[in-house]
């Protein structure tokens, strides 16, 4: 085959790649987010015949973090390095679908242990979904090196996000509220039953994946759309650095466990870590009690707060490939980290201070959060590859979401804590969110200093 037609194969099979990628993210995230909008549910346990109030929402909903900030997720990060994305990331592709189907059998029981087996399954399902969105990162990373990075990033990003839009707006109307109703099993478990079909697609076009991945991998290498990416370009190293590095020897590409110290040890690191909890923290656990929240400030329907709610992952499905090509293009990364950081806080802070009953300002404040949602992760993503060498990549990868899952484990927490015991519980989560958004200006400031203080690091520069 002549290193044309080599090329030609990886850029094709490339696209065809993201597109398997995204079905199992998009379940995932549909499945995370299926009573967001309907939370209201769970603010009396005699409205279901689960039984379930807020505390307990709360508990489950955090359950996904728990294996998560538990060593699981550096440990599985580090198996993503040494065993690949293919092994690797079959195990905890099942090990998601697995836990989602055990939170559906105990939602349909009905037991009095329903939310000690619901927040097993969470545990099981939130592991496997980081793990396999680690691997769903490092893959594309693999395969557009060298090329629209950021573009398959946010396009990753904005259908993954679709699931959670579809979630808050498919969720109010299969348990449709109604007003001294009381919510059998077989109601409440709807929209996890929509999510197990879900998964059963994303598990097939998982299996497609690693075929496809195989076989590129056993196809004969070429310069030109090697193993450094499908988009990697020749000429792109000089020639004395091309024979620098046919000469480093093997030992210096291979993981090894101490590489984890060299990754702890990385001030950049840190960085993007921290402001992945703060701006993620104050995104994600709103999100989960959406409902509990907007109702009561904006004065408006279940079903409202639903469409309400939905902007977010609505807005990044036009948003992020967008921001992710403007990444691409014209680089400045850490700049829109700082701008997506500044929007987040202007939303909650209507959030909490806007007038009461009007919805406008629910409205207006999606409308900020939602651009910020698309701006930060579109330049953050991209970033890592920047920061560390590739055979540490997956571990770094995991290493940060395990920082954010550690944030969203006590913030979803806290957040159920807040609206279950306080007289104004809206307005009293809205101000925690305001205080991360505040932190996280503020660490990506940092992050841009460190760019403009290290430009050999080419955090703003173009990818393409």
């Amino acid at each position: 085959m002549t290193a044309m037609s080599q090329k030609s194969f990886y850029r094709t099979a490339s696209w065809l790649v993201l597109a398997c990628l995204v079905v199992p993210m998009f379940a995932s995230y549909y499945f995370d987010d299926m009573f967001s909008s309907i939370s209201y549910l769970f603010e009396n346990p005699a409205l279901t015949q689960l039984g379930w109030d807020s505390a307990g929402y709360g508990l489950y909903a955090s359950g996904y973090s728990v294996l998560c900030v538990f060593g699981g997720l550096v440990v599985c990060g580090i198996l993503l390095d040494k065993w690949g994305v293919r092994i690797t990331g079959s195990i905890f592709v099942g090990m998601m679908a697995g836990g989602a189907g055990l939170v559906t059998w105990a939602l349909l029981s009905g037991a009095s242990w329903s939310l000690q087996a619901s927040y097993v399954g969470c545990m099981l399902f939130g592991l496997g979904s980081e793990i396999a969105g680690t691997a769903v990162t490092r893959s594309i990373a693999k395969w557009f090196r060298g090329g629209p990075m950021a573009l398959a990033m946010g396009l990753q990003l904005a259908i993954a996000r679709l699931g959670t839009a579809f979630a808050l707006v498919l969720s109010p109307k299969l348990v449709v509220q109604q007003a001294g109703h009381v919510y059998s099993l077989a109601e409440t478990a709807r929209p996890a039953l929509v999510g197990m079909g879900l998964m059963a697609a994303g598990l097939i076009l998982w299996a497609f994946f690693v075929a496809l991945d195989a076989r590129a991998d056993h196809r004969p290498k070429v310069e030109e759309a090697g193993s450094s990416g499908a988009f990697a370009h020749t000429g792109s190293r000089s020639d004395a650095e091309g024979k620098s590095a046919s000469a480093a020897s093997s030992d210096d590409e291979t993981f090894r466990f101490r590489d984890v110290l060299g990754v702890l040890g990385n001030k950049n690191f840190w960085l993007l870590g921290l402001l992945c909890v703060l701006f993620y923290s104050s995104i994600i656990a709103f999100k989960k009690f959406a409902g509990a929240i907007l109702i009561p400030r904006f004065d408006i329907p279940a079903q409202a707060a639903g469409w309400m709610v939905s902007m977010l992952p609505f807005s990044t499905v036009i948003f992020a490939p967008l921001f992710g090509m403007l990444v691409d293009k014209f680089g400045r990364g850490t700049r829109w980290m700082v701008l997506g950081s500044i929007l987040a806080l202007v939303a909650h802070l209507l959030l909490a201070f806007a007038p009461a009953g009007v919805p406008f300002w629910g409205y207006l404040a999606m409308v900020f959060l939602g651009f910020g949602y698309s701006l930060v992760p579109a330049a953050l993503w991209p970033s890592v590859p920047k920061i560390v060498p590739d055979k540490v990549l997956g571990t770094t990868f995991a290493l940060i979401y395990w920082v954010q899952n550690l944030g969203l484990l006590s913030f979803k927490w806290l957040s159920g804590f807040i609206l279950g015991s306080s007289a104004n519980g809206p307005v009293s989560v809205e101000l925690m969110f305001t205080g991360l958004c505040v932190a996280a200006v503020a660490v990506a400031f940092l992050f841009l200093r460190t760019s403009a203080r290290h430009p050999e690091l080419r955090l703003d520069a173009r990818n393409s």
